[in-house]
């Protein structure tokens, strides 16, 4: 559908849920939000106070239908643009394979613009459907579909962060898919950062800084990225010790992880978001946190890809900026609700082990579970502490990005039986479907 002035202006009645902390949800029924024309929160009216009289006295004033209650919108902190054609194909091959014999190929066609734009303008229409109003994209190397990304972005509302991939090691991309040089690669990197900041009405599309990964990379891109960074200040995107093969790379090739060569390199900043992470050690999650760096946990893609099981409640306990990510094609599902549940289930096998040969007090990591109230806070608020974005929480100055959630809906899956949705809130997000998404908003505006 196309934008729609939605909440634009407008105070909206209803009831809110976010989760502020990891494991904390507030429930704030029969309250008002206020949104500017901008899309931002000017105001949060608790029931029963002189604000909410107020607002509820407005002209203006819409209501969400009785049953439905709105969350914030969901955050991905990891998205391969150009593989939605493949999701789900050859996840049965190593990850050096999966990317030369498909990955590669499928990416070489986005230099034609007829092919990219088909298929960007699908998986941003099918994202936002499904309730992702802020993704984290890797593009390709080609600067022109890069852009046509973030102008899709832009057209249909989503709020996009967006990065032509920085890959020019010939040891590791082929000659069909790789910058011609280093110079070449920072080169368009700093173009593609003017284009996307030159787009007109530009109020949610911003560019990122994106060496594919330093296998991919030579030191003198890497260098030249860390350089750039400095000058223009942009997030920065990039894979982190993913599997045992890509975190071995930097070991043989440095002396040291891949978290120490980013960081020597100017690439570990605050707005620099870690995918995977895997096999972080305790020194790399120091510095990660000294840094104030995020990591996008792909626990769905990390189940085929990383051999191992991110330790995601040792990290939070760290206090490591996290959010989620589905890693479209790594991971089989564009589905923020799936990478939550997904969340949930891998911190369970880590924690209980998974091999029954052994011993059960030897089996697992004990104390590595989470629940869906923490996972539901990642997939929201989470990804917007690791953006260092205004997002993700139902406060003043914050945007309106928001999906109304219908536990009712009659194509939907969610199975109350007259149960106040509301006592059900990790029910509703283990068994929703599409259906039961009945609207989503960025910055106020109805997009799907």
């Amino acid at each position: 559908m196309a934008k729609t002035a939605g909440w634009r202006g407008r105070a909206v009645r209803g009831t809110f849920v976010h989760a502020p902390e990891p494991g904390t949800i507030e429930v704030m029924r029969d309250a008002i939000i206020s949104v500017d024309d901008a899309g931002t929160i000017s105001e949060v009216a608790a029931a029963g106070t002189a604000a909410h009289a107020a607002l509820a006295g407005r002209d203006d004033l819409m209501t969400v239908a009785q049953g439905q209650f709105v969350i914030p919108g969901f955050v991905d902190l990891h998205v391969h643009a150009p593989q939605y054609p493949q999701l789900g194909e050859a996840l049965d091959v190593p990850l050096e394979v999966w990317l030369g014999k498909y990955t590669f190929p499928l990416e070489a066609r986005y230099a034609d613009l007829d092919f990219a734009r088909e298929r960007y303008t699908q998986l941003v229409a099918d994202l936002l459907r499904g309730g992702t109003t802020t993704a984290l994209y890797f593009a390709t190397m080609h600067r022109d579909a890069s852009l046509l990304l973030a102008e899709i972005c832009l057209d249909r509302g989503q709020r996009g962060l967006v990065g032509k991939v920085a890959m020019d090691d010939a040891a590791s991309c082929p000659d069909y898919c790789r910058d011609a040089s280093p110079e070449a690669a920072v080169a368009d990197t700093r173009a593609f950062i003017a284009d996307v900041r030159a787009l007109p009405d530009n109020d949610r599309v911003l560019p990122v800084v994106t060496p594919r990964f330093i296998p991919a990379c030579t030191d003198e891109t890497l260098a030249g990225l860390g350089k750039l960074v400095a000058e223009c200040g942009c997030h920065v995107q990039t894979h982190c010790s993913e599997s045992d093969w890509a975190h071995q790379h930097a070991i043989t090739r440095y002396g040291m992880t891949d978290s120490e060569a980013l960081d020597g390199f100017g690439l570990m900043t605050r707005k620099t978001l870690l995918a995977h992470s895997v096999f972080l050690t305790d020194d790399d999650m120091a510095l990660v946190k000294a840094r104030g760096a995020g990591v996008a946990h792909c626990a769905l893609s990390n189940t085929y890809f990383a051999n191992a099981v991110f330790p995601l409640r040792r990290a939070l306990d760290k206090g490591l900026n996290i959010g989620l990510g589905t890693d479209i094609s790594g991971g089989p599902s564009g589905s923020m609700l799936e990478a939550c549940r997904a969340t949930v289930a891998v911190s369970r096998q880590l924690d209980t082990g998974v091999d029954p040969k052994l011993a059960q007090d030897g089996r697992g990591v004990a104390g590595s579970r989470v629940d869906m109230r923490i996972a539901f806070h990642l997939a929201t608020t989470g990804g917007g502490v690791a953006l260092d974005l205004p997002i993700g929480l139902f406060r003043k100055g914050y945007q309106a990005d928001a999906i109304v959630v219908d536990p009712a809906a009659a194509d939907g899956s969610v199975r109350l039986f007259g149960a106040d949705p509301l006592d059900h809130l990790e029910q509703i997000l283990y068994t929703a479907s599409l259906a039961n998404l009945a609207q989503i908003h960025v910055s106020g505006e109805r997009v799907a």
